[in-house]
């Protein structure tokens, strides 16, 4: 069956023919290749096309698809039962891998994904504080819980709908917008009754743009003055940005973190944490309930806990993906600006991102301004010459151990070929 028939097939049984709407390729056309297994840093499609892989399961694959380590371990704890629904001694290494890199993490809590990390942080918060208002950034994506489609990013802007159908007012009216890398627009929303700031500090889900350390330490400041809990929603920057994720960066301590992605090695993980005197206002300890049946399962344990001690006995490697991704950004700013094509690019450790923009982007506006057409043109051509990168101007892309120098040069020598050919 080729990709065609596939996708066709697909959707007369599941809506739109996808289960996550971005990979529907919706805004760059086309049929979205469906993959038949991951080899390192390639995907390869039923049809036994080859890509090289910029996306890395939008990035937990930080060693890559079918990393050997990774596999035997998951394959040993399979063998001993796929899950207990009762806690093992699994879930206390991985917490301790996590509070030891990050010295302002007391105590966490594992969850099943990104989203639920996110919504149980907010929860707490407002637990917490007793506050009901929570500020977010325009173009932030926090998962999709009804409180945070507001302005979100992601596949929301992808797909032209920065807010989602099905949130009644009565919810989103306690979401306070502000700007991303703005202070005084925090300083227009922010009071008393806010119960938490939470940030992207890495946005990844409006394209890739960094916080300006500026703006991230003032905001933490601005948040320790009023009593309001300051969250760093790190699931897809943790331990990919940089070992120590935002923290690394910018050595700003949040008062709760939230995780995902990479801490599940490819299994469905999320996890937050943060002091113990705010932790401990979760059930069983306290009135904040929270739950998940397969939360902290041992199979996603199992393969979270392998990829974390790979990434700490190996700390120097995110330096060698950093070169990676620089030498890949730099080789398309280099054909663009060859072609007096617009086109910014950003790098934060082993993730990258790219506008067609010939603008500096810094928040959400300015990513809006990005000619999504040309975009889309670039993608496809880039697609059909086996470089897989993500179906969307608005979302980060991701370099693996498994992404050689060659890998790289081969994917510069394509991108040249495009960018001639783009206008």
């Amino acid at each position: 069956m080729g990709n065609q028939i596939a996708f066709e097939e697909a959707k007369k049984v599941i809506v739109g023919g996808v289960n996550s709407p971005v990979r529907a390729f919706g805004s760059v056309g086309g049929i979205p290749p469906f993959i038949s297994r991951g080899e390192g840093g390639y995907l390869i499609d039923i049809e036994e096309n080859r890509y090289i892989d910029f996306v890395q399961s939008w990035g937990p694959l930080i060693l890559g698809h079918t990393d050997e380590r990774v596999l035997d371990a998951v394959k040993d704890a399979v063998s001993r039962g796929l899950s207990y629904g009762a806690p093992t001694e699994l879930e206390t290494e991985v917490a301790n891998i996590v509070a030891t890199l990050f010295p302002h993490i007391e105590k966490m809590r594992f969850v099943s994904s990104g989203t639920e990390a996110v919504m149980s942080a907010i929860r707490l918060a407002r637990g917490f504080t007793g506050r009901d208002n929570i500020v977010k950034f325009e173009g932030n994506y926090h998962g999709h819980s009804d409180s945070l489609l507001v302005k979100a990013g992601s596949g929301a802007t992808t797909f032209g709908k920065p807010s989602s159908a099905g949130v009644p007012e009565d919810f989103s009216k306690h979401t306070l917008l502000a700007k991303y890398n703005n202070i005084e627009s925090v300083k227009d929303v922010i009071s008393e009754e806010v119960a938490c700031v939470i940030i992207e500090p890495i946005a990844g889900n409006m394209g890739l743009v960094p916080s300006d350390k500026e703006f991230l330490h003032e905001l933490r400041k601005i948040t320790k003055e009023k009593g309001i809990l300051l969250i760093f929603d790190e699931v897809m920057s943790g331990f990919r940005a940089d070992l120590r994720g935002a923290y690394g960066v910018y050595g700003i301590e949040a008062d709760l973190v939230t995780f995902g992605k990479v801490i599940g090695g490819g299994m469905p993980v999320g996890a937050f944490g943060g002091r113990a005197e705010v932790l401990d206002h979760l059930s069983p300890n306290g009135a904040v309930y929270q739950a998940g049946t397969l939360s902290g399962n041992p199979i996603a344990m199992t393969a979270g806990k392998a990829t974390l001690e790979v990434l700490v006995k190996n700390s120097k490697l995110y330096k060698v993906l950093e070169t990676r991704a620089n030498r890949l950004m730099s080789g398309f700013e280099e054909f663009a600006k060859r072609e007096d094509i617009g086109f910014q690019t950003a790098v934060r450790g082993s993730m990258f991102g790219f506008f067609f923009n010939s603008e500096k982007v810094s928040n959400f506006d300015d990513a809006l301004k990005s000619d999504t057409e040309m975009f889309g043109k670039f993608h496809k051509e880039m697609l059909k010459r086996g470089v897989y990168l993500a179906p969307s101007q608005f979302e980060a892309g991701f370099i693996s151990t498994a992404t050689t120098d060659a890998m790289i040069e081969e994917t510069l020598k394509i991108a040249d070929e495009v960018f001639t050919n783009l206008k």
